[in-house]
């Protein structure tokens, strides 16, 4: 049996997705769980992918901070770029409350994180981390959007780096089976198929989505969370979403 892999898009506020579906892995897919050899992702993706290997425990707890993180944006009157708003200390506090001490080590070679080279826009996927602190700066990189989260890109390893999802927003690893999972409607194992739109896709960064008005909403929500009614929402799709992969693919427990 080929080794399986989960990697989660670059998403934004839309991780909110991402986590409705890791719960559902969490609580009724621990037979797929234990056949997963690594876990990939870009930006908000990583984060949740980094949450499901090292804490799947405080998937509610990233829940709750989502909510609250999304509904301090929605107050600023500039959004994220209001000015003495800083957006990454508020997403390291998250990281802080939730990665267990021994979060890097749990990590290690297991969670492949996508990120961009500030000066010369390529990507890495980042699969080694040498303490916590180091796994934090990695997932920081990933999720910084230039401009939106901040004027300096992450500092690591001697280099400059920016969010992974302009790069590579859905790495597919190479060795076994690859599960997608995406809150943009597309070609991914677990998303949101919208109804009554053309079969047309765009590759967006290495991600085929589909070309539909639902898909632009959701590109804005990413940027510009939803109301707090439409992140509950999100999250419920998500987690009906990833059920209905795990029945089809009868690794419903």
């Amino acid at each position: 049996m080929r080794p399986i892999n989960l990697s989660f898009s670059a998403c934004g506020f839309l991780g909110i997705y991402h986590l409705g579906a890791a719960s559902a892995f969490h609580r009724h897919g621990r037979r797929l769980l234990k056949e997963v050899e690594a876990f990939a992702g870009a930006s908000a993706g990583s984060l949740v992918a980094s949450v499901l290997l090292t804490a799947p425990e405080k998937i509610e707890e990233c829940h709750q901070f989502a909510c609250k993180f999304a509904e301090e944006i929605r107050q600023q009157s500039l959004g994220a770029v209001t000015p003495g708003y800083d957006f990454m200390a508020r997403l390291r506090s998250g990281m802080e409350a939730v990665l267990p001490a021994n979060a890097h080590q749990l990590a290690q070679r297991r969670l492949h994180v996508s990120i961009t080279n500030a000066h010369t826009r390529q990507n890495h996927l980042i699969s080694r981390f040498s303490s916590r602190e180091d796994l934090i700066q990695v997932l920081l990189a990933s999720s910084f959007i230039p401009i939106y989260a901040g004027l300096k890109p992450v500092q690591l390893r001697g280099q400059k780096w920016v969010d992974g999802g302009l790069t590579d927003s859905l790495p597919i690893l190479p060795v076994g089976r690859t599960v997608t999972i995406s809150p943009f409607s597309g070609r991914t194992d677990v998303s949101p198929q919208d109804r009554g739109q053309p079969h047309r896709h765009v590759n967006v960064c290495n991600q085929d989505v589909r070309l539909s008005l639902a898909n632009l909403v959701r590109l804005s929500q990413a940027l510009f969370p939803p109301s707090a009614g439409d992140m509950g929402s999100l999250y419920q799709r998500g987690f009906e979403d990833a059920l209905g992969f795990l029945h089809r693919g009868r690794w419903l427990e």
